[in-house]
């Protein structure tokens, strides 16, 4: 099998060593092999020696995985090498929807009232909670389901022509709203209970239309808490 690989860089790559992983039932363990000499074509490994993590970290700061200082924003909620989460207050915005859909297209491209809404960015996936209050959320806050077209359940936002930003940076987070904002609300994705109006999630926007707020009491518990959200699976 052929494999290349593009690092941006002019800069020789030499062996420096090997991470073996042992794995038997639910036991598992690492070892560090250092680069011997090679004979012939193949390269020679090293006595095993023990993980340490300093050396755990130094890996990781050369894969690349160092977080550069930032200076954060008050709605900035959890900030790691793969992920940024914050939340927005409950606001006001313009919707656009596709001028077929027979139960919203009318009304695309006027102004909706917004619950609080939690922003998870990973890579490039975008997931979306709602708040029942709109004040900053603790690690054991209740959340709730995004009520949204082009949303799952389980709030990963089905991106399709949105012209996303790169990545999970603070200085991107106003343009992952804007885009979601932004772009058409086109589609219900994937099935669950996506809010607790009983017209569904047309009916709820519908309903709200050229309101002041929104009717929090329409979202949809999502069964999570803030602390699950941000420790899921990317």
């Amino acid at each position: 099998m052929d494999c290349s690989l593009s690092l941006g860089s002019a800069d020789t790559l030499t062996l420096q060593g090997a991470i073996l992983v042992y794995k038997g039932g639910r036991d598992a363990f690492a070892t560090w092999h250092e680069a011997a000499e090679r004979k012939g074509t193949a390269a020679g490994l090293g006595p095993a020696l023990p993980l340490s993590t300093a050396f755990l970290r130094t890996l990781a700061q050369g894969l690349g995985s160092r977080v550069r200082p930032e200076i954060l924003p008050e709605n900035v909620l959890v900030r790691t090498p793969d992920i940024l989460m914050w939340w927005t207050p409950a606001s006001r915005r313009l919707m656009f929807f596709r001028e077929t859909d027979e139960a919203l297209g009318m009304l695309s491209g006027r102004i909706f009232p917004q619950p609080a809404l939690l922003f998870r960015v990973s890579g490039r996936e975008l997931h979306i909670r709602a708040l029942r209050t709109s004040v900053r959320p603790c690690a054991t806050t209740p959340l709730y389901v995004a009520p949204y077209y082009n949303a799952q359940e389980n709030g990963l936002i089905c991106q399709g022509s949105m012209r996303s930003p790169e990545g999970p940076f603070v200085e991107a987070m106003d343009g992952w709203e804007e885009a979601f904002f932004g772009s058409e609300f086109t589609h219900l994705w994937g099935g669950g209970r996506m809010c607790r109006h009983k017209g569904g999630v047309a009916a709820l926007w519908r309903k709200v239309e050229g309101k002041r707020s929104f009717p929090v009491e329409q979202l949809a518990d999502a069964r999570q808490t803030l602390q699950a959200f941000a420790e899921r699976e990317a």
